[in-house]
């Protein structure tokens, strides 16, 4: 029993350290696409949905929580799974009546807040100001972002395309 018991804590230990990173289309279709749907779960396995703005640095995503209008004095469900879990799942899209234009990427991985004062937060908050400009309004230094660290990224379609 502990050896299976040993033999599982190495997998997860090296499922932990593997990154993905996306293929030279997917790099391109994710660097096109203005939004995502990020998907995470809860401790009993609940997902939750949101669409996300987010920057990709070649190795991770990061998605802000941002100044837009939120519940006043709850931590978003989102960062409590994220917390919780530490796991999650983008899936960045593009919808055409065309069916023939449809693709999308699917990023699953770990996930993990950046808090302000932590390093890598500023090239964070520099990234995502880059990809929208309606960030530098906004006062990301003191957010926290959600990182996603690609462990599995799949893909369908016509992602050449606009």
């Amino acid at each position: 029993m502990d050896e299976l018991a040993y033999q599982g804590e190495a997998k997860v230990s090296q499922e932990r350290e593997h990154i993905a990173y996306p293929n030279e289309r997917e790099r391109a279709f994710i660097a096109r696409q203005r939004v995502a749907r990020m998907t995470t779960v809860d401790g009993r396995g609940e997902p939750s949905v949101v669409p996300i703005c987010y920057a990709y640095d070649g190795t991770c995503f990061y998605t802000p929580i941002d100044e837009k209008p939120k519940q006043p004095g709850k931590t978003l469900k989102r960062v409590r799974n994220v917390e919780t879990t530490g796991t999650a799942a983008l899936v960045i899209d593009r919808y055409d009546e065309d069916w023939s234009r449809l693709g999308w990427v699917m990023v699953r991985g770990r996930a993990s807040m950046l808090h302000p004062g932590v390093p890598g937060h500023a090239p964070a908050v520099e990234l995502l100001r880059e990809r929208y400009p309606q960030y530098r309004a906004m006062a990301l230094e003191r957010a926290s972002i959600i990182v996603i660290t690609p462990t599995h990224i799949t893909s369908w379609g016509a992602l050449e395309i606009g």
